[in-house]
């Protein structure tokens, strides 16, 4: 049976990216050695992590002035990381789901931090507007989709001071406005590589201003002078994104990525408002595209069970929502064909004809 994955991250990623890793964990580049084995300071690395950073400098028009750097400790990792790089006296934060709340956490430690808006009252179901953003903040700091709550922020924002961005789940997704912000970041496992390898771009006339003094490992400064390579990255991981991005490219670049990423989301959203038995969580206009959110019907919410049984036996794979707000979620990352979500639209609708 053929499997359709919708796992939130780590996610599905084109298989030419997976069989050129294959490939090379058996033989890297005709050396004779794994990639698991090869030094991170030999030049046929350097090689990987070159293409790498310019390849995801290419894909997102990344301007002059800005840095791409690729770190372990994922996502989690940032939400201490940047206050620590970038906040002299306060911050701006805008709360729309529990990652940007844990960012908020984190970021309390370095300093005076303003949430500026807040959907958590209503279950985080849209995405606040008509706020201000304090001009004497050091950053203003957004999560550009919100995996749990099924949410996304489509469009680059004005913001009067450097806005930052967590994009985990929609990087690549979506063409960029890089120069709107002064640092974005995100784990790569939702669209651009394995669970292991976090990406960093940042303006780089932003450091150094805090006036504090930072651990090494955190200091941004320290890999954007060795390249990434102050330590040793995860190497694997680079390589399978560098994969992911040459595949991206391949189909036409980001461009291509969004086209295919409001299809797909097009598609389960019809389904989701069209079937008598499933209802969406979120407001309609803020809807992701990398995250449908959805639940049963209140009369049918005793066959919640018996709808994950049987798209399962269908070969649906990772539809179950957060276990915070249970219901369903399918994750739409663009690894993901169409025609997963095609199953799992001809899925619903078998269900739905059976009661």
């Amino acid at each position: 049976m053929k499997k359709h994955i919708f796992n939130p991250g780590p996610a599905i990623l084109p298989q030419e990216a997976v069989a050129n890793t294959i490939e090379a964990i058996q033989d890297f580049q005709g050396t004779g050695i794994s990639i698991l084995s090869i030094s991170h300071r030999s030049k046929e690395f350097q090689s990987v992590m070159d293409e790498t950073t310019a390849l995801f400098k290419e894909l997102l028009h990344i301007p002059e002035g800005y840095a791409v750097i690729f770190l372990g400790g994922g996502a989690s990792t940032q939400f201490f990381s940047v206050p620590y790089n970038l906040l002299k006296q306060k911050a701006a934060y805008l709360d729309t789901d529990t990652w940007s709340s844990q960012a908020i956490k984190e970021a309390k430690l370095f300093g005076e931090v303003v949430v500026v808006a807040s959907s958590k009252e209503d279950g985080y179901k849209y995405i606040p507007k008509d706020y201000i953003i304090p001009a004497d903040a050091d950053y203003f700091h957004i999560t550009t989709n919100n995996t749990i709550a099924g949410t996304e922020i489509l469009t680059d924002l004005d913001s009067p001071v450097p806005l930052i961005a967590d994009m985990s789940s929609d990087i690549f997704s979506r063409p960029l406005k890089v120069e709107k912000y002064g640092l974005f970041y995100g784990g790569a496992q939702k669209n651009i590589g394995p669970a292991g390898v976090t990406f960093v771009v940042i303006r780089e006339d932003l450091l150094g201003k805090t006036g504090r003094d930072l651990p090494t490992m955190v200091d941004y400064r320290t890999h954007i002078s060795k390249g990434s390579l102050f330590n040793t990255p995860p190497v694997v991981c680079i390589y399978t994104m560098l994969q992911t991005l040459k595949w991206i490219k391949s189909q036409g670049g980001v461009e291509e990525m969004e086209k295919r990423s409001i299809a797909k989301s097009k598609l389960i959203y019809e389904e989701i408002d069209r079937n008598k038995m499933f209802v969406g969580t979120v407001k309609k206009e803020d809807r992701s595209r990398m995250n449908a959110c959805f639940v049963m019907a209140e009369e049918y919410k005793d066959l919640e069970k018996e709808f994950l049984d049987f798209a399962s036996s269908k070969g649906m794979v990772g539809i179950k929502g957060h276990r915070s707000v249970g219901g369903f979620r399918a994750s739409l990352y663009i690894g993901l064909p169409i025609e997963s979500v095609q199953a799992l639209v001809d899925c619903m609708r078998e269900f739905e004809a059976m009661h």
